[in-house]
């Protein structure tokens, strides 16, 4: 290129210096280079910005992609917690709905069981008095209370009221019978029938529950049977039961005595020094409430309480008051016991002492 510019100044100048010359094609050809330089330069620029322009164009659609999968991600995390909330609220209705037929079947039941004891009551020639029928009416609308209160809660509780409707259920059953049973000692039982006594309560304490009259449920126990005999007039009597004369001392004395100002009745037998005829009977705690019904525990051979019943028969609550009565009037008052306590201190008292 140098050289056709140095031809060209040559032909054009033919009086011009050789170095002139020369110099004149050197520039020419610098300048050429140069702008083939520039040329090539904004090439590269150009290309350039092509490729990044398409680099920008192929991340941006990666973007659109990526935000369009989250969306449809999120769409479909929503439709399923939407799925899970209404199976969720499926199954709480089921089972809402299966307590509520549940405890109407259950108290339907009851309903069923008790109406047919009250005809049996009613064609038979027995005096007493059948159940109320107001109280008898009331037991499906308080099912219903509970089935209305306890479904929306946690499915344990579902699961809670279903046993414990099943086992009061079954308690019911039995006593159409006129006896039901329990493992354990039931005090909740015995409060109840306590609660329901209108007229006399006959009790028998043996020394194996001495320290149940240290115990909480002693507490609300004699609360109840204080409030039976203030408020409703219910008479109550207990016997206390020793195994040897022994135990006749100051810790059963104040016993009598804190029954007493309860305005409990109380008296103490001791079994070794009753007639003959007398020891020979039961020894296992009951209680008699409204001469209509017994309370019983009976224990094994390690004194330990492993059963409670409860029996209305007739025969055997008659055989049971008959029992108290003997062992009443065979008992010492608190007024005696004081003395023989006294005595069995001082050592005057003999029997017992072998």
């Amino acid at each position: 290129m140098g050289g056709l510019a140095w031809g060209v100044t040559a032909l054009l100048s033919p009086d011009t210096a050789p170095l002139r010359q020369f110099a004149t094609g050197l520039l020419c050809a610098a300048a050429a280079v140069l702008v083939q330089y520039v040329l090539g330069l904004d090439r590269r620029v150009e290309e350039h910005t092509r490729r990044t322009e398409r680099l920008l164009t192929e991340t941006a659609a990666a973007v659109r992609d990526s935000v369009h999968r989250l969306e449809r991600h999120d769409e479909e995390l929503r439709g399923g917690l939407a799925r899970q909330a209404r199976e969720l609220r499926s199954g709480l209705d089921r089972q809402s709905e299966e307590l509520r037929t549940g405890l109407t079947r259950h108290t339907e039941s009851v309903r069923q069981l008790v109406e047919s004891r009250v005809s049996e009551v009613e064609r038979s020639a027995d005096p007493y008095p059948g159940p109320d029928r107001v109280r008898i009416d009331s037991v499906p609308e308080l099912a219903k209370s509970f089935a209305e209160v306890l479904a929306p809660q946690p499915p344990i509780l579902y699961t809670f009221v279903r046993l414990e409707m099943k086992r009061v259920v079954g308690h019911m059953s039995d006593l159409t019978n006129l006896s039901a049973e329990c493992p354990g000692e039931n005090h909740d039982w015995m409060l109840s029938l306590t609660r329901a006594a209108e007229q006399s309560v006959c009790a028998t304490s043996t020394s194996v529950d001495r320290q149940f009259w240290n115990s909480e449920p002693a507490s609300r126990y004699l609360q109840a049977q204080q409030e039976a005999i203030e408020e409703r007039g219910v008479s109550v009597r207990r016997v206390f039961l020793l195994e040897s004369a022994r135990e006749l001392d100051d810790r059963l004395l104040r016993l009598c005595e804190e029954q007493e100002l309860l305005r409990i009745e109380v008296r103490v037998a001791v079994l070794p020094e009753l007639p003959p005829h007398l020891q020979r009977g039961t020894t296992n705690d009951f209680i008699v409430y409204d001469e209509e019904a017994s309370f019983e525990i009976d224990q094994d051979l390690r004194d330990v309480n492993v059963r409670t019943r409860l029996i209305a028969r007739q025969d055997h609550v008659q055989d049971r008051m008959k029992r108290f009565k003997e062992l009443w009037d065979a008992g010492m008052g608190v007024r005696e016991l004081e003395v023989r306590v006294d005595d069995e201190e001082d050592g005057t008292w003999m029997v017992d002492r072998g």
